[in-house]
């Protein structure tokens, strides 16, 4: 097999044909992981020195990315995974599934070649189910590195169910009867409009409306928009997913107001509840940040979407729609002389 390390931003236009389709047949199809959503955070955020390893076959296939920069942080040299950590919620090795234990072998061994131009390795936000946090440890233990896994944050979801009151009959009794209740009284006391964002209607005003609820909804969202690289990301972001189809953005208005936003990605059969946006005294009394979720729960069963993942962040809302809680984690490394 053979590696490259690449340490200029042109690896993403050299991997751009190549990328994805190694991902759709690896271990960790995740829309964070794709070239896309690589490419774009890189390109905003560029918070170090690139360090983007790939694993070939001889016959030059692409099978194996270790998408990784080295962040200088404190006085240390930092690995870390690109996308990590506040605007991302997964993150992983990206393997072929037929030459998983390969490509870590030689991923392991690359961070191993080039220890002298990093202090750490700390990489964020890898799934439970992730190949990386079972097999990688020993082989970076076997490069002298001392390894630790450290939970990091829960991620609820929903595991869909066929029909929408199968759904309501697997939360608890008083949640279902809330859910109920708060649509009900929506639909009843006021004019709703529900809609996804599609070609029918101009995708960068929407996107403006989506980022003004987003602001209205929390100061601490207010905060995060302030950052212009923030702002510019979202905005790249936002544009980026709606062209491959996965971005789903969806808007409540109520009595002629837009009220509640969300922000949500449609990729490899699952929702991905990314932000959201709120008018917080506007029509407060009907629940319309709820009213949108329970929609856009019930349009995600009659999609056949299997999972509706609220990503990272144990917000009490998860919890009273039905979500379940997964782990993520960061896989910690240093070399065992040095530590």
């Amino acid at each position: 097999m053979k590696l490259s390390v690449y340490r200029e931003s042109s690896v993403f236009g050299d991997l751009k044909a190549e990328w994805n389709e190694l991902l759709h047949h690896s271990t960790s199809d995740i829309i964070f992981c794709t070239w896309e959503w690589q490419s774009a955070w890189w390109e905003v955020y560029q918070a170090g020195t690139l360090f983007v390893v790939t694993c070939r076959t001889d016959e030059g296939r692409l099978v194996g990315i270790g998408s990784w920069f080295i962040e200088l942080k404190d006085g240390e040299r930092v690995v870390r995974t690109i996308g990590c950590v506040d605007v991302t919620d997964y993150v992983d090795i990206i393997a072929h599934k037929d030459y998983v234990a390969e490509v870590e072998t030689h991923l392991a061994a690359a961070l191993a070649e080039h220890r002298d131009t990093f202090d750490r390795i700390n990489l964020c936000n890898i799934p439970e189910a992730s190949a990386t946090l079972a097999n990688v440890p020993d082989k970076l233990k076997a490069h002298g590195f001392n390894v630790e896994v450290v939970f990091q944050e829960v991620c609820p979801v929903i595991n869909l169910p066929a029909e929408w009151e199968d759904y309501l009959a697997n939360l608890d009794k008083k949640q279902r009867h809330e859910i109920r209740r708060k649509v009900r009284r929506a639909e009843s006391e006021a004019e709703l409009q529900w809609y996804i964002v599609d070609s029918s209607r101009n995708f960068d005003e929407e996107v403006e409306r989506f980022l003004s609820l987003m602001r209205a909804s929390h100061p601490e969202k207010a905060l995060f928009l302030d950052d212009p690289k923030n702002m510019a990301f979202f905005r790249r972001i936002a544009t980026m997913t709606y062209q491959c189809g996965w971005l789903k953005l969806s808007f409540l208005v109520i009595n002629g107001v837009a009220s509640a936003a969300y922000f949500d990605f449609d990729y490899n059969g699952r929702i991905l509840v990314y932000n959201s946006g709120l008018l917080p005294d506007e029509n407060a009394q009907l629940s319309g940040g709820i009213v949108l979720l329970s929609y856009n729960i019930r349009h995600a069963i009659e999609s056949k979407k299997t999972v509706f993942d609220f990503l990272r962040g144990n917000e009490i809302y998860k919890y009273r729609m039905g979500g379940q809680d997964t782990m993520v984690y960061k896989l910690k490394a240093q070399l065992a002389s040095t530590s």
